[in-house]
């Protein structure tokens, strides 16, 4: 994907998120990491409106080409690209959105923790085959303040340790904040966003229901090269 087809693809995705309701107001961004550096969506911009040419362009270390002021979340953005690639599997963009389902169950996760989260919390059971398949396990990442470079390395450190167990992360959620989410292009992102809020919102309707068995999500991998 070259760069401009990046800059057009990053519009379209943030355009289709903000009217089917997965982001609001300003909040959320988009990055796609390119030969030379990275394409995000600028702070405060609304993803719902954005315009190719005003998307902010780094280099390779992180620093300002063009564009508008680059999102703060360029910080963690870049580490997860680092992580990624440092386990074999490089994304190629990164979307954080504040969906209601996911924020939701993360509220109702973290008051039950008392504000502790365990290192390896899970965000969501393996209720349905296409979340194991199309998504994954989800680490819940414990609360940091928007921007704080803490999170950022619990996210890279969550990667590695699930990376070392033979498993291939396509999301985290930080606490009370947002998903982070991760593929080869922001089409296939949006994708695992989609089936991560749709899971989510499931579970809001059918807090009992009963998780997936492990010889089910076993056939899940065997079949489908699920990564649970």
């Amino acid at each position: 994907m070259s760069e401009d087809q990046a800059r057009e693809e990053m519009v379209r995705v943030g355009r289709s998120l903000f009217g089917r309701g997965y982001v609001h107001a300003t909040a959320g961004n988009i990055s796609v990491r390119l030969a030379d550096g990275f394409l995000i969506t600028p702070t405060d911009a609304c993803l719902g409106f954005l315009e190719p040419d005003r998307l902010a362009k780094l280099d390779a270390q992180g620093q300002q080409l063009s564009g508008d002021r680059a999102s703060k979340t360029i910080v963690l953005h870049r580490r997860i690209y680092e992580a990624t690639a440092a386990a074999g599997q490089p994304a190629g963009c990164i979307i954080h959105t504040h969906s209601t389902h996911l924020v939701a169950c993360s509220l109702q996760a973290d008051s039950q923790a008392g504000g502790t989260l365990a290192e390896d919390a899970e965000l969501l059971p393996p209720l349905t085959p296409y979340f194991v398949m199309k998504v994954g396990r989800v680490p819940h990442i414990a609360y940091r303040r928007p921007g704080d470079p803490a999170a950022a390395e619990a996210v890279a450190t969550a990667i590695a340790r699930h990376a070392a167990q033979g498993r291939r992360l396509q999301a985290v959620m930080l606490a009370r904040l947002g998903p982070n989410v991760w593929h080869d292009t922001p089409a296939a992102a949006m994708a695992v966003l989609e089936e991560l809020e749709e899971t989510a919102r499931l579970h809001r309707l059918q807090p009992e229901a009963t998780p997936l068995a492990e010889a089910q999500i076993e056939e899940l991998r065997r079949v489908f090269g699920a990564s649970w």
